[in-house]
C-alpha cells in the first residue's frame, strides 16, 4: 500500500445494525486513522458510491443476501466496471458455510469469504495482510 497506509473499506449490507458493529470493534483502528469505513445499505449503493469513489475504496465486504440487487450482482458488477488497477479487494460475507457460495463467489472474482456472524479476530488479521 501507498505510504499513507490508511485502509479504505466499503461494508455492504442491509441490516441496519451493521454499522454499529464495525464501528465498535474497530474503533481503535479508526481512531488511529488505520481503517476508514463506509458503509452501504444495498449493492446499488455500493455502486453508485463507487462511482465517486472508486480510485480511494481498497477493500470491499459485501453481504451475499441483501434486497435487490445480491452481493454476487454486485461483485460482478465491480469486478465489470472497476477493474483498473488498483482494483478492490472484495470479501463476500454470508450467513450460510456454503461451499457453493463460496464457489460462486470466487468464480465471480472475489478475493475472500467470511461467514455470519463475524469473527472480527480473523477479520482484523485478514485486513492487516491486505495493508
Amino acid at each position: 500500500m501507498g505510504s499513507a497506509g490508511m485502509l479504505k473499506i466499503l461494508v455492504v449490507d442491509d441490516e441496519p445494525d451493521v454499522k454499529d458493529l464495525f464501528q465498535q470493534r474497530f474503533r481503535r483502528e479508526i481512531r488511529n486513522e488505520e481503517f476508514r469505513l463506509d458503509f452501504a445499505n444495498s449493492g446499488e449503493e455500493a455502486l453508485s458510491y463507487l462511482n465517486g469513489h472508486a480510485s480511494e475504496v481498497i477493500l470491499i465486504l459485501s453481504d451475499i443476501n441483501m434486497p435487490g440487487m445480491s452481493g454476487f450482482e454486485l461483485l460482478r458488477q465491480i469486478r465489470k466496471d472497476f477493474n483498473t488497477p488498483p482494483s478492490p479487494v472484495v470479501m463476500m460475507i454470508t450467513a450460510y458455510g456454503d461451499p457453493n457460495s463460496e464457489q460462486m463467489a470466487v468464480d465471480l472474482g472475489a478475493n475472500d469469504f467470511l461467514t455470519k456472524p463475524l469473527d472480527f479476530a480473523v477479520l482484523k488479521q485478514k485486513l492487516k495482510e491486505i495493508v
